[in-house]
């Protein structure tokens, strides 16, 4: 078993999260990688595992944007949810995210899908779990990742003051839970995925809510534009 983990994570991340990473299931879940890449291709590559605390530290998180799994397709996960890097198709779910942008904010839909910008303004684009096996959905599920981003997504519930929660279907909706809705403002809606983008997600104009939050507290508001 390893004895220490020593992340490589953003310094205001990694004091708060000192704790979690000196438990039991975090060792395990750092053992249980270490096996799965004797056998298998895992994405995304190890130093983006990360990504999200480090594009986005601590302190300077405005908005969190919650994923479930990162895309299991080669080339497709570079640890933002939702997010593809420069020159990679745009997935079902990110093309209707940018259709309602276009609709939201009259921004045309970008070339590309990578949401670095969103991440480098306060965005903090983050999977519950944080690697996955090669055309496997969901493989590194229950493997503690989720108690990871859990903890990560109470301490900003209850460390910071008047971020915005982006809750987009079911598993995203779970995290409620984990909010303090008086100190924070939620979004939700059902997922962007083509099968549910429909029944509520087109409309949802949580794009200009953000700003809109974001404006009347005195806070810098996002620019949405790719």
């Amino acid at each position: 078993m390893i004895e220490k983990v020593e992340p490589v994570i953003e310094t205001g991340w990694k004091k708060v999260m000192q704790d979690e990473f000196n438990q039991d299931y975090f060792r395990a879940l750092k053992f249980f990688l270490l096996e799965e890449k004797k056998k298998y291709r895992i994405f995304p590559q190890g130093q983006l595992i990360f990504n999200a605390f480090n594009r986005t530290p601590f302190d300077q998180v405005k908005v969190v944007l919650l994923g479930q799994d990162p895309y299991h397709g080669a080339g497709q996960a570079h640890g933002l949810c939702f997010s593809v890097p420069d020159g990679v198709q745009k997935p079902p779910s990110l093309v209707n995210i940018l259709k309602e942008l276009k609709s939201d904010l009259g921004f045309e839909e970008p070339v590309n899908g990578n949401l670095t910008k969103w991440a480098d303004q306060g965005v903090l684009l983050l999977n519950a779990t944080l690697t996955v096996r090669e055309n496997q959905a969901g493989s590194h599920q229950h493997r503690g990742w989720e108690t990871f981003t859990d903890a990560a997504i109470s301490q900003l519930s209850q460390q910071r003051d008047g971020l915005v929660f982006i809750l987009w279907g079911n598993y995203a909706g779970a995290k409620r839970s984990l909010i303090d809705p008086a100190r924070h403002f939620i979004l939700s809606s059902v997922h962007p995925s083509p099968l549910s983008a429909h029944r509520g997600f087109f409309g949802c104009h949580h794009f200009s809510q953000v700003n809109n939050f974001l404006k009347q507290r005195g806070i810098e508001e996002i620019d949405w534009r790719l």
